[in-house]
C-alpha cells in the first residue's frame, strides 16, 4: 500500500490505518488466523471516515481540495479517456504554457477538446506548472483549442484547478487580465457545448478563465471563490490567521455554490476524496459528461450560445 499523507482532522483514520497495517503483518509473521480483527478495524476505518466526512468545514474541504495525492487535470484526462489523449501545445503567440494543458479524446467513442490547468507533484513539476497558476499564454493555449473544437464541431470540457492565475510581472506585462476578459468573451460565444469541473481549487478569474460552460460542476470537495481564504482573511483581519472565518464567510463550497445556482450540481467523490481512489470519482464524472452532453446536443447553435450567456447574466440579479 503506498504511504498517504493524511491531514491534520484525518488523523484519527490515519492511527486506525496503522493499526490495520500492524494487524496484516502480524498475521503474516506469525502464522495466526487473525482475519477477524483485521476485518473489525476495517469496519472501524470505514465508519470513522463517514463521521470525519460528512461533517466537515469550509475550511476543511479547502484543504482536502489542495491534499498532495489528489488527482489533478491529467490524472482524469487519462482515467476518462483511456490513455486515448493526445495533447496539443503552444498559444501560436509566445509560448506553451504547462500550467495549463488540453488536447483531443474520445469518452465512450465521443470526441472531446479537454482543456484544464496542470499542478506538479514534486518540486521542480510544480515549479515547470507555477503550482497550476497559468501565465496568459495558457489563457491564450486555452483559447486557441476551444476555437479549433469549435471548428469541428467538438464539444469542450474544462477542468478548473487553480490557486488564481499567475501574479508575476511578466504576466502582467504580456496582458493577463486582458487574456482572461478575451477568454470569457470568446467562451460566451463558443457555438459547441462547454460542461465545466471545478476538480480541486477554484480561484478567481485565473478560474473563470476556462469556468464559463453551459454547465457547471463541483467535486464534493472543492472550493470555488473571487479569493481565497488565506488573502481573504489578510485584507480583513491583517493576518493570515482567521482563514477558517475566511473560509465560513466566503459561501464557497460546492453546497453553498449550488445553492445560489452558481453551480448545476455537485459530484460525488470517493469517499474521503479522490485521492483514496480516482476510478470512481472518474466514473462519476464521466456519466455528467455523457449525460450533460446529450442534453445539450438537443440544443441549436444559437440556442447554445443564448443559454450560457444567460446562465452568467443571472448570476447576481436581485430584486429591491
Amino acid at each position: 500500500m503506498e504511504k498517504m499523507e493524511f491531514l491534520d482532522f484525518e488523523q484519527p483514520i490515519q492511527e486506525l490505518m496503522d493499526q490495520y497495517q500492524k494487524c496484516l503483518q502480524l498475521g503474516e509473521e506469525s502464522g495466526v488466523d487473525i482475519q477477524k480483527a483485521c476485518l473489525e478495524l476495517e469496519k472501524t476505518i470505514e465508519k470513522t471516515k463517514k463521521q470525519i466526512y460528512s461533517n466537515l468545514t469550509p475550511w476543511q474541504r479547502v484543504q482536502l481540495s489542495r491534499h498532495p495525492d489528489r488527482p489533478y487535470s491529467l490524472d482524469y484526462i487519462q482515467e476518462l479517456t483511456d490513455g486515448n489523449f493526445i495533447e496539443l501545445f503552444g498559444d501560436r503567440l509566445f509560448a506553451d504554457d504547462k500550467a495549463m494543458i488540453g488536447g483531443l479524446g474520445k469518452i465512450d467513442g465521443q470526441s472531446v477538446m479537454f482543456v484544464g490547468q496542470q499542478k506538479g507533484r514534486n518540486t521542480k513539476d510544480r515549479q515547470k506548472r507555477r503550482f497550476g497558476m497559468p501565465n496568459p499564454d495558457g489563457y491564450r493555449k486555452a483559447l486557441r483549442l476551444m476555437k479549433l473544437a469549435e471548428k469541428f464541431g467538438i464539444p469542450i470540457v474544462t477542468l478548473i484547478d487553480t490557486p488564481g492565475a499567475f501574479p508575476g510581472l511578466e504576466a502582467e506585462e504580456r496582458g493577463q487580465g486582458e487574456a482572461i476578459a478575451k477568454n470569457i468573451i470568446e467562451m460566451m460565444n463558443l457555438r459547441v457545448p462547454v460542461v465545466s469541473f471545478v476538480i480541486g481549487e477554484g480561484a478567481s478569474g485565473g478560474a473563470l478563465g476556462i469556468g464559463v460552460g453551459n454547465l457547471v460542476y463541483m467535486l464534493e470537495n472543492t472550493w470555488y471563490s473571487v479569493i481565497s481564504p488565506e488573502s481573504c482573511s489578510s485584507i480583513l483581519w491583517r493576518s493570515w490567521e482567521y482563514k477558517e472565518q475566511a473560509a465560513a464567510a466566503l459561501k464557497l463550497t460546492p453546497q453553498d455554490m449550488k445553492k445560489m445556482k452558481i453551480v448545476d450540481g455537485i459530484i460525488q467523490e470517493t469517499l474521503g476524496g479522490a485521492h483514496w481512489g480516482i476510478e470512481e470519482t472518474a466514473n462519476n464524472i464521466k456519466k455528467e459528461i455523457l449525460s450533460s452532453l446529450q442534453k445539450l446536443s438537443k440544443l441549436s447553435q444559437d440556442q447554445l450560445v443564448e443559454s450560457r450567456q444567460n446562465k452568467f447574466i443571472d448570476l447576481g440579479v436581485f430584486k429591491g
